[in-house]
């Protein structure tokens, strides 16, 4: 599985929540740096958390074993994690680490699940966050606001802010820490774009004005995957979901119910048909952007910043890659951040708790994330880690610019019916680009099938 996939689950992930009696609830609230918690929505269905007191660091003095369930099994982020650990046991001989490794996302989902089950948790692992709603909501996860609030400042403090909002769930306490994120940027074919008088775009209207403007002569600004019931969440679905943001109104809002065809989501539809109409954007799949902006002919490709290096492969030699921040809309920046968070899983014995909250911060200095990022191509969480990579941002400036947008962005919808409802969102954007569906009916149908997924899910 190519680890740029932003997340491509199983529909055996909602059976899996249904089987052990979870229920989800919503992230992406908005919140301030602090652990203070306070009430969430009164939607917020997620009744079935309780709030966990922190042992104290010197619970962790004696020699303890922590398991660690990650899914990190391929090339760099094998050995990038392994060095991690050992660093972290040569500073703390008395904390061993054991890594539990599982080959994908989907894997890692069945098998902390399976664990749970079985009464085998292991101390801490990572997680998406509808997975950590579902977890909270069962009681097998400890929320983190009393580990947060052992220290002060907070740590949050340290986070860009995207990424420390990204720790809550709706009750506006937080349950997760951060660990491996990306976003999407805008790459683009550098040569042709200054030789066509253009420059990058800030804005969303800009970047039609340039898409058009290239297109001709076999060349077309965009392609993209539009998506559909089971391609899980591609390129053109992320972006529409970005689009409505950048308009107004987020897909989900901030307790989880869809919003699909609100103003701000039907604009961003008719954005896209209209590029669609006047040649500037074709449809495809398996990464079609990236094998088009490569074979030189497209413009741009709208991908996550864990696939800069596939990007770069495709390029290769035949011109410079430029890598931009996304345009904003009238409604200001939107992205949509990526990659997973870690919990503390309650079973876990106080000491192991106090050894795996020291690890997960251990994880977040400055000085790990500089090496994370330098060597994995994600993002680092922590502004700190940036001047500590001047070797590598200096060859590779995009992680700077893509870094900046952990600002704003937000992270996925924690919510057990995302994943069937976002391919509603896919079938809709397909109707539209490729049978001339009109964007308030596909996305009147799609509200309408998001909602039952909701319900099924509940």
């Amino acid at each position: 599985m190519r680890t740029r996939v932003t997340r491509v689950l199983s529909v055996t992930s909602v059976i899996l929540a249904g089987a052990l009696g979870l229920a989800g609830c919503a992230g992406g609230s908005s919140g301030s740096s602090s652990a203070s918690g306070g009430g969430g929505s009164s939607s917020c269905f997620l009744t079935g958390a309780t709030a966990s007191t922190a042992p104290s660091p010197s619970a962790a003095g004696g020699k303890v074993t922590i398991s660690f369930m990650e899914a990190m099994s391929g090339g760099t982020l094998k050995s990038s994690l392994a060095h991690l650990v050992s660093e972290f046991e040569a500073a703390n001989p008395n904390i061993t680490v054991q890594l539990q490794e599982s080959p994908d996302y989907t894997t890692l989902e069945q098998n902390e699940r399976d664990a749970v089950s079985a009464k085998k948790a292991p101390t801490i692992g990572q997680v998406y966050e509808g997975w950590a709603a579902d977890y909270a909501n069962s009681g097998v996860i400890d929320q983190l606001d009393s580990y947060l609030n052992q220290t002060q400042p907070s740590p949050l403090s340290g986070l860009y802010t995207g990424v420390a909002n990204d720790q809550k769930l709706c009750d506006n306490h937080y349950y997760m820490w951060p660990f491996n994120k990306s976003l999407y940027v805008n790459f683009y074919n550098q040569n042709m774009l200054q030789q066509a008088g253009q420059t990058a775009p800030t804005t969303w209207d800009q970047f039609a004005t340039v898409a058009k403007a290239v297109s001709k002569n076999g060349v077309t600004g965009i392609t993209i995957d539009p998506g559909g019931p089971t391609a899980g969440a591609t390129g053109g679905m992320v972006w529409l979901e970005i689009l409505a943001q950048a308009f107004g109104t987020p897909v989900y809002d901030a307790d989880g119910n869809p919003e699909f065809n609100s103003p701000a989501a039907i604009k961003a539809m008719q954005y896209l048909a209209d590029l669609k109409k006047s040649g500037a954007l074709a449809t495809g799949k398996s990464y079609p952007g990236e094998a088009a902006l490569g074979a030189q002919k497209g413009l741009f490709d709208l991908s996550s910043v864990a696939g800069y290096s596939y990007e770069q492969q495709t390029v290769g030699n035949k011109f410079t890659l430029g890598t931009e921040n996304l345009p904003a809309g009238p409604a200001g920046p939107a992205n949509q951040m990526n990659g997973t968070n870690v919990v503390i899983f309650s079973s876990a014995t106080d000491a192991q708790k106090a050894a795996a909250w020291k690890f997960m911060q251990f994880l977040t200095t400055a000085q790990s994330q500089a090496y994370w990022a330098s060597n994995t191509g994600y993002l680092p969480v922590t502004p700190a880690a940036l001047p500590l990579m001047t070797a590598f941002t200096s060859k590779n400036p995009w992680m700077t610019v893509a870094a900046g947008a952990l600002r704003t962005a937000s992270g996925t919808a924690a919510v057990p019916w995302a994943d069937k409802s976002q391919g509603e969102l896919g079938t809709a954007l397909t109707d539209v680009l490729e049978n001339n569906v009109t964007p308030t009916d596909a996305l009147n149908k799609a509200q309408t099938n998001a909602v039952a997924d909701q319900k099924a899910a509940q």
